[in-house]
């Protein structure tokens, strides 16, 4: 197969959540045939098209000669690779894997050796971007594995998302994803508490977002969940419990290597917080939320006049 070669293949995609279904869409409709499976009812976005619906992960790794697979969390990914009527079952060699789930770079390695035993080829590929990114094909994707697969496999990738870099071997790509969560977090509580202490000092929090948004503090959080926070706006999104799970992960992981990740642990209490508030399923921007309940103020409210 030509590295560089887009025309039709046979491709498999198991997970069709609020990123899934989007990612997948975006390759059928490149006109590519695609077999998936999902523990849900098939979302509409792939019921409109021409997507073959399998009864397992089995039956889409016989049929695709690439498997993506885009589940919650580590034991979610194990079950769908090898599990009962799993991916493993349905693999012939030759064929690839691709896991673009955000999970364990440890578990990830012990799956690609798994899988390359069975004369297959394995690439983690976790994406950063949100809804907003699968739904815009804008996603980053960050890639562990083989660079002869990583060329075999990015022009499927350059239909999901732009910023497409091979970081190095089998589990690169999560640990990568991770880093990247971590960074995601900690920029989420710097806006929450920015625009808390603006909106408690009086100021318009939507003007001083506008104001920063010129300037060395602007970033993606402060324009996209800079404005959610403004305008209480917390359906997701990507949810608090996921981003809780990848924290977990950052955290497990700083303690096997002996890395204290002060800030990272700060973050993860904020979301702990809000997950005893019912906040499990709110974006995570409502990160703020925590602090709000600190402070016993919300942005949005009319703060008391000054002493």
């Amino acid at each position: 197969m030509n590295p560089s070669d887009s025309s039709p293949r046979k491709i498999g995609f198991i997970g069709l959540g609020i990123m899934g279904a989007p990612m997948a869409a975006h390759l059928v409709a490149a006109g590519h045939e695609l077999f998936v499976h999902t523990r849900s009812k098939v979302p509409q976005v792939i019921a409109d098209t021409a997507a073959v619906r399998c009864d397992n992960a089995l039956d889409v790794a016989r049929r695709a000669d690439v498997v993506f697979v885009m589940v919650p969390d580590t034991p979610d990914v194990q079950a769908v690779l090898f599990g009962a009527a799993g991916v493993a079952e349905g693999l012939s060699p030759g064929k690839v894997v691709v896991d673009m789930s955000s999970i364990s770079p440890i578990a990830t390695k012990e799956f690609a050796a798994r899988i390359r035993a069975l004369g297959c080829d394995y690439l983690d590929a976790p994406v950063s971007g949100g809804e907003v990114g699968a739904n815009n094909a804008t996603l980053s994707i960050m890639v562990g594995g083989e660079p002869a697969v990583f060329e075999r496999v990015r022009p499927l990738f350059e239909l999901m998302g732009r910023n497409i870099t091979l970081v190095g071997g089998n589990g690169d790509g999560q640990t990568a994803k991770v880093a990247n969560q971590i960074i995601v977090a900690l920029n989420i509580e710097a806006v929450s508490e920015a625009l808390l202490f603006a909106a408690r000092a009086g100021a318009d929090p939507a003007r001083v977002r506008q104001a920063l948004m010129g300037g060395f503090a602007s970033s993606k959080i402060l324009e996209v969940h800079g404005e959610r926070m403004v305008k209480r706006s917390f359906d997701p999104g990507f949810r608090i419990e996921l981003h809780q799970k990848d924290l977990n992960l950052a955290l497990a992981s700083a303690r096997t290597l002996g890395v204290s990740l002060p800030n990272t642990a700060t973050a993860q209490e904020l979301f702990n917080a809000c997950v005893a508030h019912g906040g499990r399923a709110w974006d995570h921007s409502a990160m703020v939320r925590a602090l709000e309940k600190l402070a016993n103020f919300e942005i949005g409210q009319t703060p008391p006049a000054q002493a």
